[in-house]
């Protein structure tokens, strides 16, 4: 009979971790193949800057949606599992087709919504302008973020696209300062609202049904989230694309994304789908919406505040963590343990945001000289 250190000792055995090894090759073996033919794409055709560009918003469209799902569509796709997916992808990817047509058309060209048109004061220049010739990173840069993607972490998408084409290490600092910030105040404000509101949660929302009025709320709280989302981070994906696109562009542009959209709902989120499943009760239509509601407040305040580009993964990050920390410490019994547990959550989602931002600022000076030559000198090597 084996005993527990016995068994221990076995489960870290080298023969152990290699067939673990060989379960996650076998198990993931379709998604392995096509980040390998991405790699190799992006080797062939990175010098052919009219071909690079759109491989490389291709990766960047799949990647960037999947891993933000759980910021915008992710309490969305768990609270209405029971519908029929191409329903719900109907519904959100008609909104995102609405809000990059109506940019498109006010501002000559961009779907950004001026994200890419920040300029640097020193030299005049686009913080983030469209390059003439791409880098081998930064076509790869995408592909990188499926990766981690799929080790259900959640990075900002922000800092890792937009960080390989910034034009110094301003562009990174400034996105940096005002996610911070969004962080923050997230964090503070989802804190004071669900410490106010957790005893009517609690009373209402545990027992009872979730009346017919509460599911239009949650839709309509929903797409609206979305639509200020795609105003914030559209800039992640058509930063490989001129920054004024003409007709074909943009419908190159939008139904691209329309149906990788369509990929995402029949997947049901995919991997990354998990961070918002295991928070506590976010699955409930309320829940969901007053989750939403505060989120989208936050999103629209930093819409409207500046042009610079934020990470809104980590904007969603502190709202959960506030959320998180505050409704488990508020538990009648063993409320420490509980409140312990979502301190660890809240601290395992920033430490996964924090590597995916070190990976960023790596690209970043592995494409651009200027950026390289400001990091370095700020450590004086």
């Amino acid at each position: 009979m084996e005993t527990s250190g016995t068994s221990s000792l076995l489960s870290n055995s080298p023969s152990s971790k290699t067939g673990k090894g060989m379960n996650f090759i076998q198990r993931e073996k379709y998604f392995l193949l096509l980040v390998l033919v991405g790699f190799a794409v992006s080797i062939i055709f990175y010098q052919n800057p009219a071909i690079a560009m759109w491989i490389g918003f291709g990766f960047a469209a799949y990647s960037a949606i999947a891993n933000d799902s759980i910021q915008t569509i992710g309490t969305f796709i768990g609270s209405n599992s029971e519908k029929k997916w191409w329903v719900l992808w109907l519904f959100i990817g008609l909104i995102f087709l609405v809000t990059v047509t109506y940019s498109w058309v006010v501002f000559d060209g961009d779907v950004s919504y001026e994200r890419l048109m920040s300029k640097d004061k020193a030299s005049g220049q686009l913080l983030y302008p469209h390059p003439t010739s791409f880098s081998y990173l930064q076509i790869a840069a995408p592909l990188i973020l499926l990766i981690i993607t799929r080790m259900k972490m959640p990075v900002s998408t922000t800092f890792l696209l937009l960080s390989a084409f910034t034009i110094n290490a301003g562009g990174i600092t400034k996105m940096l300062t005002k996610s911070l910030s969004g962080y923050a105040i997230a964090f503070v404000l989802s804190i004071i609202v669900y410490a106010v509101f957790n005893g009517l949660i609690r009373k209402y929302f545990s027992s009872r049904k979730p009346a017919k009025g509460w599911v239009v709320a949650q839709w309509i709280t929903s797409g609206t989230l979305w639509s200020i989302w795609v105003m914030q981070d559209a800039a992640n994906i058509s930063v490989y694309l001129p920054r004024h696109l003409d007709l074909p562009q943009f419908l190159g542009f939008s139904l691209c994304i329309f149906f990788g959209l369509g990929l995402l709902f029949y997947l049901r989120g995919d991997k990354i789908q998990g961070i918002v499943t295991e928070k506590t009760q976010i699955t409930d239509l309320r829940a969901a919406t007053l989750v939403n509601l505060v989120y989208s407040s936050i999103m629209f305040y930093h819409l409207v505040d500046s042009t610079i580009p934020m990470s809104t993964t980590w904007v969603f990050l502190g709202l959960l963590g506030g959320r998180e920390i505050t409704i488990n410490f508020m538990r009648r019994k063993s409320g420490q343990l509980h409140a312990l547990k979502a301190v660890r959550l809240a601290g395992k989602d920033m430490l996964y945001a924090t590597f995916g931002l070190l990976v960023s600022i790596l690209i970043a000076m592995g494409v651009n000289d200027g950026v390289r030559q400001d990091i370095l000198n700020l450590f004086s090597f």
